[in-house]
């Protein structure tokens, strides 16, 4: 910020310097001037050392110009630095705020990274979880699929054995009904039986009193009295 303040300076004091320089050769030429035996005459040499004096003079009078522009112009470079520093600070002050915003965004940027990460590693937990749903559904579906199997067995087997429980009513009723037969002609037969064993004793009370000859068909009759109450006994023992 002070290299522009130094450079005005540096020129300044050149300046001056060759000023005073060219004077003091000024000078030195009008001193051997004056002192040469053989220079022109006094009359000549005052105009020259006049016209020499006025040209001093206005060397002085620009170089007081000079100074005067210079310094306005050290002013001038000086309110610019001035300037300059006050820019200079309000950019250091947007600098620092940029830097600021800078760092607020790295770690802003940092942020977002680590919830990314954890985004990233909940989508592929949830992408494990979608694919052991799936594999848990596959089961399920074959599980479903075996017990609507066995359901459809179970179903044909209820039916089966409900064909069987009605042939077996059926076949019960008929056993019913053929224990009922079978009980009547039980009856009849005992029927038959009472009323053989009552013939048999008349037939045996006809021989004791011997009142008439045997009769040969009468023998035969009892014969075959007595042959159907050995069926009819028969019978009715395989019935029991």
């Amino acid at each position: 910020m002070a290299a522009p303040s130094k450079s005005s300076q540096k020129a300044k004091n050149c300046l001056i310097a060759v000023l005073t320089l060219w004077s003091i050769a000024a000078l030195v030429i009008i001193v051997v001037w004056s002192t040469s035996p053989d220079l022109k005459g006094a009359s000549q040499c005052r105009s020259e050392l006049t016209g020499v004096q006025t040209n001093l003079e206005g060397v002085k009078v620009m170089c007081s110009k000079d100074k005067l522009a210079l310094e306005e112009k050290v002013l001038e470079e000086r309110d610019t630095v001035a300037q300059r520093d006050t820019h200079i600070v309000l950019l250091m002050g947007q600098v620092n705020a940029t830097n600021t915003s800078l760092q607020q965004a790295v770690q802003e940027n940092l942020a977002l990274s680590l919830n990314v990460s954890v985004l990233l590693e909940t989508v592929e937990e949830l992408r494990q979880r979608e694919v052991n749903l799936t594999a848990h559904i596959d089961l399920q579906e074959d599980h479903i699929e075996a017990l609507q199997q066995n359901v459809s067995q179970a179903t044909l087997l209820t039916a089966a054995c409900v064909s069987l429980r009605a042939a077996a009513d059926s076949q019960t009723e008929a056993a019913h009904s053929q224990t009922k037969a079978c009980s009547a002609n039980q009856q009849y037969q005992q029927k038959q039986l009472e009323k053989c064993k009552a013939d048999v004793r008349q037939s045996k009370a006809s021989q004791q009193t011997g009142e008439k000859e045997k009769d040969p068909s009468c023998g035969a009759a009892c014969l075959s009295v007595t042959v159907t109450m050995v069926i009819v006994c028969s019978a009715m023992h395989l019935l029991h």
